[in-house]
């Protein structure tokens, strides 16, 4: 039995306590307007509600991606549940990036951990493999609507579609013959004897050579009250 719904928190919005079980990847859907206190709506692929990242984190993906959020659809990010994130000095958690797509190197971004002082906040570039792919679609599909299951297996199935391997390309690909090796000389001081050429042997034998915000988000909904940025 998979309990995952069981811990789920009554909110309408992704929770640090919704990564307990461990990081995982979203794409992108869309990004819509908050209200004052949640500026920021990013609707998830993946996830039924939605994930509002609190300022340090809307400062990293900032530096990381831009300002312009319409770029940001289709992107893929990878949160976790930091359980380093303090409120009131104490460690509660809280939702955290640890990898971004579109990133053509780690990136280094400084953030304001407490209250004057600051401290760099590391993002790796996400590179996913198709195994990677898949195994995410299959610990979705535990908890997936009937409607987002179908999605899920046209996903699967555009990921798996049979390619050409490497291997076999390069099997198919012509080879040029190999030079065939002169014969040995019987008499190597023997005066060389001219013979007529056949130019339908020579041509025979050529070689082919192409070839912490007070409202930061990222705290679970009972810790927010009175947190520090």
């Amino acid at each position: 039995m998979d309990l995952t719904d069981t811990i789920a928190p009554t909110s309408d919005q992704l929770d640090a306590v919704d990564l307990l079980s461990g990081p995982r990847t979203f794409t992108i859907d869309s990004i819509s307007k908050g209200n004052a206190e949640q500026p920021v709506n990013i609707k998830l692929v993946e996830f039924p509600r939605v994930w509002r990242p609190g300022k340090s984190m809307r400062r990293v993906l900032v530096a990381c991606w831009g300002a312009d959020g319409s770029k940001y659809v289709g992107r893929r990010v990878t949160l976790y549940c930091d359980p380093k994130v303090q409120f009131g000095g104490q460690a509660v958690g809280g939702t955290r990036i640890s990898h971004l797509s579109h990133l053509d190197r780690k990136k280094q971004v400084p953030l304001l951990v407490t209250r004057g002082k600051s401290a760099i906040f590391v993002v790796e570039p996400l590179v996913e493999t198709t195994e990677d792919r898949v195994a995410e679609y299959k610990r979705e599909w535990k908890t997936a609507t009937e409607a987002r299951r179908k999605v899920i297996e046209r996903e699967v199935a555009a990921l798996t579609k049979s390619k050409p391997s490497s291997t076999a390309h390069a099997a198919e690909e012509p080879r040029p013959e190999a030079p065939a090796s002169p014969e040995p000389e019987e008499n190597q001081s023997a005066a060389p004897v001219e013979e007529e050429v056949d130019p339908e042997q020579f041509e025979a034998e050529d070689v082919d050579d192409d070839p912490t915000d007070p409202n930061d988000p990222d705290l679970t909904a009972h810790e927010q009250e009175g947190a520090e940025e």
